[in-house]
């Protein structure tokens, strides 16, 4: 009998433990360690963040489901990885032993790095439903006293859809609220065109997101590094393609939301052999770390070398359905080591993404996810709006249910012709 512990549940630990109920024995133990017994659909803070959604709309409590499917969920979360020892230290003292470990924590993030930034300074965040919440108070503000905005994502950043996102739904937003004519909009970034999204592009999403940055007004800095935020502007350096200062920006703001870096969390943060030196936990194509191999990784919490060189340091995203298809590979490699073989699955890596601009929006599909791709495709259209909304009741329904996937759900990614896995093969073929 073997003991699968899953440390994290957000989009990717709570799925990677209904998939690993599903792919072991029923003699097999599956816990979850997590913050809490709360699931958040993050992809839907941006909404909450303009008062679009709720709290109580994008949640879900996982002990129900979690007891259906007899995983023990441990909220108390996790203080420290003891990686030598097969346990994992939580925060009232206890320990929980494990004989393989999946790594889903997801990131810290790094607000500290850059003066004045984050919910407690002088900017707001969509990458918490707390920080949404915020947000949406500062929302308020801004309507009643209309002022410039900056909307973006700083150097080292690796998650761009979402400030993208936010950008046009807060114009969105302002529009509704009859105010947008008072509100200067900028969007600052670290990549070095716009579109880049830390992919170098999928299909033309250069063009996609210029055109619809045009159309509504957004003026763009990209190359940027912030210096530093202040309560009434943003300090940004834009570089020239060697890294050299091209020019010094003042940009005024009287609300400013800006994603920041990540790095690993805590409690797994600098183990020998175990993490990268900003914390991201090191796998091979089978998602398996080389010093601890029955320790497996997936999500945003695994290390993932940039697509290329660029003038400010630009992260790679994990988006969803890639994630999900780490979630797939790992569940059958554990699978197979309880049962005595060797790993042999690899996820693809495909990217689907559904941005949305809150009346309208931009899909793109990228298989690989990393470049070169065979897949290189992206489009736009008002029914990204409507596919966003159905997507975020589907996905809560998947979780609040316990099941990973769905008989229908993989129907449509067969005829969409997208798999998470690639055919499987034994590593000595």
């Amino acid at each position: 009998m073997a003991h699968v512990v899953v440390l994290g549940a957000g989009l990717g630990g709570t799925i990677m433990a209904y998939e690993l109920r599903d792919a072991l024995s029923r003699e097999d133990r599956v816990s979850v360690i997590n913050k809490g017994s709360v699931y958040s659909f993050v992809p839907s803070n941006p909404w909450v963040a303009v008062g679009w959604r709720e709290r109580e709309s994008i949640e879900v409590d996982l002990a129900p489901a979690c007891k259906r499917r007899d995983i023990a969920l441990y909220p108390q979360g996790a203080k420290r990885l003891h990686a030598a020892e097969n346990r994992v230290e939580l925060t009232d003292g206890t320990s929980v032993d494990y004989d393989y470990l999946v790594i889903a924590t997801g990131p810290e993030l790094a607000f500290d790095e850059i003066e004045g930034f984050g919910p407690g300074a002088h900017t707001q965040s969509v990458c918490h439903i707390d920080h949404a919440l915020s947000a949406k108070d500062a929302f308020d503000k801004l309507v009643a006293k209309p002022g410039p905005v900056v909307i973006g994502a700083v150097q080292g950043a690796s998650c761009y859809g979402p400030a993208y996102e936010f950008a046009f739904i807060l114009e969105k937003a302002l529009r509704d609220a009859k105010v947008r004519d008072r509100v200067p909009m900028t969007f600052v970034t670290s990549e070095p065109y716009i579109g880049h999204l830390g992919l170098d592009g999928v299909g033309d999403t250069k063009g996609l997101l210029e055109s619809a940055m045009r159309d509504k007004h957004i003026k763009w800095i990209t190359n940027a590094k912030v210096q530093k935020f202040e309560a009434d502007k943003v300090v940004v350096e834009e570089v020239n393609e060697d890294g050299t200062t091209k020019t010094i920006h003042e940009v005024p703001s009287s609300y400013t939301m800006m994603l920041p870096a990540f790095r690993g969390v805590e409690a797994v943060r600098d183990i020998e052999g175990l993490t990268n030196p900003r914390g991201f936990i090191l796998v091979d194509k089978h998602q398996q770390n080389g010093k601890y191999p029955n320790i497996f990784a997936v999500g945003v919490c695994i290390a993932i070398p940039p697509t290329g060189k660029t003038p400010v340091p630009v992260g790679v995203p994990k988006t969803g359905f890639m994630i999900e298809s780490m979630v797939t590979a790992t569940a059958k490699n554990i699978a197979r080591l309880v049962g005595g073989d060797k790993p042999n699955a690899q996820g693809t890596w495909n990217a689907v993404c559904l941005a949305d601009f809150g009346d309208g929006g931009i899909a793109f599909v990228a298989q690989p996810q990393i470049p070169p791709r065979n897949v290189n495709w992206a489009s736009q259209g008002k029914w990204v709006h409507a596919a966003k909304i159905g997507f975020e009741k589907y996905f809560l329904h998947k979780i609040k249910s316990g099941h990973s996937e769905p008989f229908y759900e993989k129907l449509a990614l067969q005829v969409l012709g997208i798999d998470k896995l690639k055919a499987v093969k034994f590593d000595d073929e």
